[in-house]
């Protein structure tokens, strides 16, 4: 790899960054907590000589843009750019004397989209929260696609950078050029938070809370500047619009943008995916709400209301709440436990193995059975009429077990630094999926990670970052070949 094509990209992503932390002063400013606006700036002051730094890497090499980048480059630029995105957003918590490990536990969670609280106190400025929640929009549709929409230096390079980031069971773009596929991702994802800060402001929803939460619903993230999340507005309207996009904000960005463009809402359900991604959604949210009539003793709107909500919002990785799940009976849990594993849409703001990938699971299992009838016949897989590759099912397949085998260390080492399964098995599936709250009193909906050992809360913190990159990349850092420099 060369260092001076890695410091001029790093150079680019903090003088951007650097524009980024400064946007909650304008909060600070409008709300006169002029105080609050401090940390913001040093925070952006910090980025801006940081990129200062970067470009002393590549000051005797003249470089315009990022065209003939290598692959391992580009790995290493996108895992890097979001340590670095987490480390800058960490820096205003420490103004408001949250520790360290704390600081970076806050900012991976918002950047990532993972929504997992680590205070449960809700007395800061608006500029705080305001941050928050940028920073999960921010991370939602990625922070490299962003980089790609916007910046002309990475017009060409960006194409293996924004599968890097974006990874799925296939190399989706629906334009011929990324940067196209990139800016177009951003106008709809734009466009649909737009609408919801209209619909939440008219639904009674304070302007600033409306800011926040669909900054947060969009996302798939769950940070509110409410204490009880969207519970805490006590409104059935409120509810159902957030409902809505978080629905969303699961589904295929790509699929959205070409039927609305196209305005025919046929095109969502020509898709495999998607089809699935709602009979899973549907399915589910039917036996959480009938365990919630018959089991919890809630009306019927109530049920269906809240049994609908918190299954989508935690197949979605959204995490936010329209009631606390720790109270329902246990058969209401389970149910909900199952719908941590399924994730949305590829191509969507959400976490988790995504619906393409189970689907794709589901038929290898079923040309697998087939095989054992006729073990001679050539079975192709296909999703939406089209071949899919040896290749990419081999990479699913891999995908998957990584998944669940990362899953698996973070539960046996949480759950002994917890001494409790509960926190070990539902952190860490939270954390690897980026659902954000949990299960049990201590990590649940109303509680948060902050009592959590300092090395549980890092590996914690790991497998957020982890989840949202979707393993790929970490992979290529396991190799020794990868870390190889030269100018």
């Amino acid at each position: 790899m060369r260092k001076s094509y890695l410091g001029y990209a790093f150079e680019i992503i903090l003088k951007s960054f650097a524009l980024m932390v400064f946007l909650p002063v304008i909060i600070a400013l409008i709300y006169k907590q002029y105080e609050s606006a401090i940390p913001f700036i040093s925070a952006s002051i910090i980025a801006y000589i940081s990129s200062l730094i970067c470009k002393l890497f590549h000051r005797a090499e003249k470089i315009e843009n990022l065209n003939d980048i290598k692959k391992s480059e580009c790995l290493f630029i996108v895992v890097f750019a979001w340590v670095i995105a987490a480390i800058i957003a960490a820096i205003p918590y420490l103004f408001f004397e949250i520790p360290p490990i704390d600081a970076l536990f806050e900012a991976m969670s918002g950047i990532t989209t993972t929504g997992a609280g680590i205070n449960t106190s809700f007395d800061y400025p608006k500029a705080v929260f305001f941050w928050g929640s940028l920073t999960q929009w921010l991370g939602g549709m990625g922070i490299i696609v962003l980089f790609i929409a916007v910046l002309p230096q990475f017009a060409v390079a960006g194409r293996q950078m924004f599968f890097a980031e974006t990874p799925g069971p296939t190399e989706e773009k629906f334009t011929p050029r990324i940067r196209s596929t990139a800016s177009s991702l951003w106008k709809i994802y734009i466009a649909l938070t737009l609408i919801e800060i209209v619909l939440l402001i008219i639904a009674g929803m304070p302007i600033f809370d409306a800011v926040c939460n669909s900054f947060s619903t969009l996302s798939a993230g769950g940070f509110s500047p409410n204490g009880e999340s969207i519970m805490g507005y006590n409104s059935m309207y409120i509810t159902w619009i957030v409902l809505i996009f978080i629905f969303l904000s699961g589904a295929n960005f790509n699929i959205q943008y070409k039927a609305i463009t196209k305005f025919d809402i046929r095109i969502l359900f020509e898709s495999e995916e998607f089809r699935a991604y709602l009979f899973v959604f549907l399915g589910i949210s039917a036996l959480v709400g009938g365990s919630l009539f018959l089991n919890d003793h809630y009306n019927i709107t109530d049920a269906i209301t809240h049994g609908m909500y918190q299954v989508i919002s935690i197949m979605s990785s959204t995490g936010s709440v329209s009631a606390d799940y720790t109270q329902w009976h246990f058969t209401t849990k389970v149910l909900l436990f199952i719908a941590m594993f399924t994730g949305g849409c590829a191509s969507s703001a959400s976490g988790g193995i995504k619906i393409a990938r189970w689907v794709l699971i589901g038929k290898i299992m079923k040309n697998e059975v087939k095989k054992i009838l006729h073990p001679n016949a050539v079975i192709n897989v296909k999703m939406d009429n089209n071949i899919i590759a040896r290749d990419i099912l081999a990479q699913t397949v891999m995908f998957v077990s990584f998944f669940m085998g990362l899953i698996a260390i973070s539960i046996i080492i949480i759950s002994i630094l917890e001494q409790d399964m509960v926190i070990g098995i539902s952190g860490s599936i939270s954390a690897i999926g980026n659902i954000g709250p949990a299960f049990g009193n201590v990590i649940g909906p109303m509680g948060g990670y902050q009592t959590l050992h300092p090395l549980s809360k890092m590996i914690i913190i790991i497998d957020m970052l982890i989840g949202r990159l979707e393993l790929i990349p970490f992979l290529a850092l396991l190799e020794r070949d990868f870390w190889s420099f030269n100018k």
